[in-house]
């Protein structure tokens, strides 16, 4: 067995025939898990290779034995990709479906999770997705604040399209951070998993896929955009609604009809978060004694901690205390 003193964000290499074992690897680099052998004289050998990605882990598991695997509530999304075989699966009222090479299974973070039988003959890449920051991703690329969590649709046809093309992109990542390639580096690291999350949006169901699908200059109008990008090029700035509709180049209530209609917020609300986004960022990606919430606050353009602290709870449901811990 890989000694278990290896960090969660050391790629591993594992290989095991007791599931004890086997067990408590996916524990740790996914979920607490049971796992049950399935048929008589069957011999269990399970390999994997895991690497962290940022927001994603991305895993290749084979336990070379029908496999039944009981969850509790996973707490992100998740995609199972068999290489072969078959996985019939549930979770929470969602009925038992079964997953192929053609159909990926799509998991919530919330209910309960069971594989009923994963076949041996069913190696799978598996995918876990931070909720916050698909949520993250979501909100970047709608330009506006999404209030309610996302659902995506329970199945994923990767056969075809785009299917196929985000498999492909998270099967070569995988084996990249396996060997130690790019992706390992940290300026090739983050577009990458921006890519990885866009295209997850852009391909499974869910309720803002038409929104994404539109062209741009149908979601945004020119002085909506024109703000837009100048608090994206300079959110330090301590721009006023006013400045912001002189750049705009409409009037300051034309610019705050706009920005309601389509952004779904006042111009300073949408600066504001914005500015709480990239302060998520810094702490999630920093280590306490590293990077310090009030200097973060600060830079920021916060001077008030106790109300910034009560914003930042609102956005993201955690303390930024919180949020540098778990970083």
């Amino acid at each position: 067995m890989q000694q278990s003193s290896l960090r969660s964000q050391d790629p591993l290499k594992f290989r095991t025939t007791d599931v004890d074992e086997a067990r408590q690897v996916i524990g740790e680099r996914f979920y607490s898990n049971f796992i049950d052998v399935l048929g008589a004289n069957t011999e269990f050998t399970a390999q994997y290779g895991i690497a962290a990605f940022g927001p994603l882990t991305l895993g290749r598991l084979d336990f070379g034995a029908d496999v039944r695997i009981r969850f509790g509530e996973l707490g992100s999304y998740h995609v199972d990709i068999p290489l072969g075989g078959h996985m019939a699966w549930r979770q929470g009222p969602h009925t038992e479906s079964v997953a192929t090479p053609a159909r990926a299974a799509v998991f919530q973070p919330s209910g309960h999770t069971t594989l009923d039988r994963v076949s041996g003959d069913c190696p799978l890449v598996a995918v876990k997705v931070d909720s916050k920051a698909l949520h993250g991703q979501l909100e970047q690329l709608l330009g506006r604040t999404v209030r309610a969590p996302v659902v995506l649709a329970p199945e994923l046809d990767i056969a075809q399209g785009t299917g196929l093309s985000w498999v492909r992109m998270i099967s070569t990542v995988s084996d990249e951070m396996q060997a130690g390639g790019l992706p390992a580096r940290p300026i090739v690291a983050r577009p990458l998993q921006e890519a990885l999350l866009t295209g997850l949006l852009l391909t499974a169901g869910h309720r803002y896929r038409d929104e994404l699908d539109r062209p741009v200059p149908a979601l945004r109008p020119g002085p909506v955009k024109r703000a837009l990008e100048a608090m994206h090029s300079m959110p330090q700035h301590p721009f006023t609604t006013a400045e912001l509709a002189v750049v705009a180049r409409v009037s300051v209530r034309r610019l705050q009809e706009a920005f309601q209609q389509y952004v779904g917020m006042a111009p300073l609300a949408y600066l504001t978060d914005v500015r709480l986004t990239y302060i998520h960022d810094e702490l999630r990606r920093g280590a306490p004694g590293e990077v310090s919430v009030s200097e973060a606050a600060h830079r920021w353009g916060f001077t008030h901690l106790g109300r910034f602290s009560a914003r930042y709870r609102a956005r993201f449901g955690e303390l930024p205390s919180q949020t540098l811990r778990s970083g």
